[in-house]
């Protein structure tokens, strides 16, 4: 699991939000996917990509059918009151320049492989569907499950 919070306080640490910056995280975290990917791992990489460019970018650099490109929809008024770190509140105030949907733009992926609608489902339910897309595209195996912790 590569997590892009994770990323930012150690291999990406150097880096800001400008336009730039984002486009050097996701090259950084794609690479590192790819490589542990190469290793036999299958990578789960968390990150927010605002950018087409960067989604395109991606989809170059993962061989075609080894990335399954999730978005993980949910409008911004049910992210403001899901907000666990207050960062919604603080991007409004002004305390946290260039937020991605608030001061900075937010690009959807036009042709996203899993389409998750989390307003409308449960964190299980979203597993479960992606688990369903990686079992039918060859990537799991039917023994693999999902969970039972997970809630």
């Amino acid at each position: 699991m590569l997590d892009g919070d994770i990323l930012r306080r150690g291999l990406c640490a150097d880096l800001g939000f400008s336009e730039s910056d984002r486009h050097e995280n996701i090259r950084r975290a794609a690479y590192l996917a790819h490589t542990l990917m190469k290793t036999g791992l299958i990578v789960i990489a968390a990150f927010i990509t605002p950018y087409h460019a960067d989604q395109d970018a991606i989809r170059q650099a993962i061989p075609t059918g080894q990335l399954v490109m999730g978005y993980v929809d949910c409008p911004l008024d049910v992210c403001m009151a899901r907000d666990p770190k207050g960062l919604y509140k603080k991007a409004q105030s002004g305390d946290i320049a260039r937020f991605t949907g608030i001061s900075d733009p937010y690009e959807p992926p036009l042709a996203p492989d899993v389409h998750l609608l989390t307003a409308t489902i449960s964190v299980r339910d979203a597993l479960l569907t992606l688990h369903q897309h990686l079992l039918a595209r060859g990537l799991l195996s039917e023994t693999t499950t999902v969970s039972e912790g997970v809630t």
